[in-house]
């Protein structure tokens, strides 16, 4: 399956999609975890050392790379490039080994009034048209909250969007937005995880105001979730409680 996990900033989705892929390969899978948040922490989340091991770089920032797979320099203006580089060997020639998991940093993509970025956009379409369309590992996406690494052709071989979202009003209109911009992107299957809840009300009331019911996990505000942030532990090792609720999740998909 290839999962994709959006939400409002600070709802806790780069924890939940670390917990998702440690989940997976603790189950024997394949799995490939792609950070797509350009303010993202997957890799630490996960359990990269950053202070030992050293900042993993994002594919956005490998100037030479792109340069070598699309004929662009990255900045320079007009000219030609190649729209469909050569990507097949990203995952093994600058993926990072956490554990089982292979973690890559993809970076965000440029603005086009910054100057001609076209070159990197290119390069890092392709490379997720690859990871979704041509492999077939898992693959765990964690996303800002919008579309703009997946076109149609990619958005459309996510299997499932996990959105999600915690009590608050700001964050169940940003659920709202990414539902419809995913549902005009074709993905398939929509589905909501609540997050940090306080009480059993809080999830009728969330699912109310989505106007769906189909919410995957419900997860009680977890301490631990936040001590383990800051001591800059793996939650899916520190934190049992909201372990238990992803371990659920992952009942509930095809694992044969």
């Amino acid at each position: 399956m290839k999962i994709a996990v959006s939400g409002k900033g600070g709802v806790g989705k780069t924890t939940i999609s670390s917990m998702i892929a440690h989940g997976l390969a603790e189950r024997g899978k394949s799995v490939v975890a792609i950070d797509a948040d350009p303010n993202g922490s997957l890799a630490e989340a996960l359990g990269y050392d950053q202070e030992k091991k050293g900042r993993i770089k994002p594919l956005i920032e490998q100037k030479e790379l792109i340069e070598e797979r699309t004929g662009s320099r990255p900045g320079d203006m007009g000219g030609y490039f190649v729209l469909n580089p050569r990507v097949d060997d990203l995952v093994e020639k600058f993926s990072v080994g956490v554990d089982a998991i292979r973690v890559i940093v993809m970076g965000g993509l440029k603005e086009a009034l910054t100057g001609c970025y076209c070159s990197e956009n290119a390069l890092l379409r392709s490379f997720l048209r690859h990871l979704m369309v041509e492999r077939d590992e898992w693959v765990i996406l964690d996303m800002e909250a919008g579309f703009e690494h997946l076109t149609r052709g990619t958005a459309q071989s996510v299997d499932l969007l996990l959105i999600v979202v915690e009590p608050g009003i700001r964050s169940i209109s940003t659920a709202k937005k990414i539902t419809a911009l995913a549902r005009q992107a074709g993905i398939p299957e929509i589905g909501y995880i609540a997050n940090k809840l306080y009480s059993g009300d809080q999830i009728r009331e969330i699912s109310s105001l989505l106007g769906s019911g189909d919410i995957r996990a419900a997860i009680p505000f977890d301490r631990q979730a936040v001590e383990a942030d800051l001591k800059g532990e793996p939650p899916y090792a520190a934190c049992p409680a909201t372990k238990a609720h992803i371990d659920r999740l992952l009942e509930g998909f095809d694992l044969h």
